[in-house]
This record gives structure tokens, sequence and C-alpha cells, in this order.
């Protein structure tokens, strides 16, 4: 068994984690299509954020994927933490916190499944990334683009095309001031 296959079992027997139960449809949702951003994060350079990891899809299967990229799995469900660090390869670490408390323009990249509606993932994903950097939301059917662009172009992006089901984000500009907000505000009142 992999170390890939063996979280894959752990994600589905721990109530909480994910509503999947069948180790199939578990590999398709949390491993496949974690992999599909992987052209668009290999053309970026530094740190990897998964945002709202949850049990760690995208970021695990991510980090074994690219074992020379250090990747940090944000989580602020303390239980959830405590899962991540189980699992966690050793180029990943687990981060208990909000992302409106995290530090801004710093990681090469961010990522975020199932964390929000597309223009609040957005607006929690973006300040976290480096100009040059990228932030990569999985949306699936959920797309909205022309509110993402309004969101990516608030905070220093440009909506770039990427593959299906995904958003893809390319920081021009620094994080503009007052960004992140303050901690509920984004899906209180989204920026689009």
């Amino acid at each position: 068994m992999t170390e890939l296959d063996a979280w894959l079992g752990a994600v589905i027997a721990t109530p909480g984690l994910t509503a999947l139960d069948d180790l199939l449809e578990a590999r398709r949702m949390l491993v496949e299509d974690s992999l599909r951003a992987l052209e668009v994060l290999r053309a970026t350079e530094g740190a990897i954020v998964d945002v709202g990891s949850g049990g760690g899809a995208p970021g695990i299967p991510l980090s074994l994927a690219l074992p020379e990229r250090e990747v940090v799995l944000l989580e602020s469900n303390a239980r959830k933490c405590e899962f991540l660090r189980r699992w966690a390869p050793p180029n990943a670490r687990v981060v208990q916190g909000r992302v409106e408390e995290q530090e801004t323009d710093w990681a090469g990249a961010a990522v975020a499944k199932a964390l929000a509606p597309p223009p609040v993932a957005a607006e929690w994903c973006l300040p976290l990334v480096r100009p040059g950097g990228v932030a990569v939301l999985y949306v699936g059917s959920s797309a909205e683009p022309d509110r993402v662009a309004t969101v990516a172009e608030k905070l220093g992006a440009e909506l770039e095309r990427g593959p299906d089901g995904m958003l893809v984000l390319r920081k021009v500009g620094p994080t503009p001031e007052g960004f992140p907000r303050r901690v509920g505000l984004a899906r209180k009142r989204p920026l689009a």
C-alpha cells in the first residue's frame, strides 16, 4: 500500500473529513482531481499553500507529487490539523490558523478546493501569493469567472485560462492595503 493509498483510506474512515465512502470515487475526487493543477504549479516557484486544507486535498497529493516544493497545509480546525499532522509528507507542514491572520505576499502559489464560493476563495487565497505567483481555485461547474475576475483585479491579480473546472489567478502586483480583510468579512460582504 502506498502512502497516498493509506492517506486516502484514513480520509474515508475519519468522520467529518469527506462524505465519500467509495475508495475509487475518493481516488478520483481527492487524488486525481487534486493533481490536475500540477502543470500550472510546476510553472511557479516557491511554497504552495493549501488554504482550508481539511483532510488534505489537494495539498497532500500535491506535496507527494512535488517533493522538492514546500507545501503548507493551512487549516483553522484543530481536529483536522491533528489529522493532517499524522499524514503530512516530509515537505509539508501544518499551520493552524485563519487565512486572514497570515502574512501576505509570501507564497509562490495558493490552492483551494471546496473552500468557499469562488469569489470568497479568491479573496482568501490571493493575499498569500507574492507577485508573479498564482492562486488555483478548484471550482467545478460553479466557476463564476466574471465575479472572480472582479475580485482578482481588486487584489492585484488577473484571471488566466486554466484547466476545466479550475480558475487560475496570476498575481501581478502586491496585495493592496487593507487586505486581507478582518475575519468573516469576505463571506458577509464579498468583493463581487
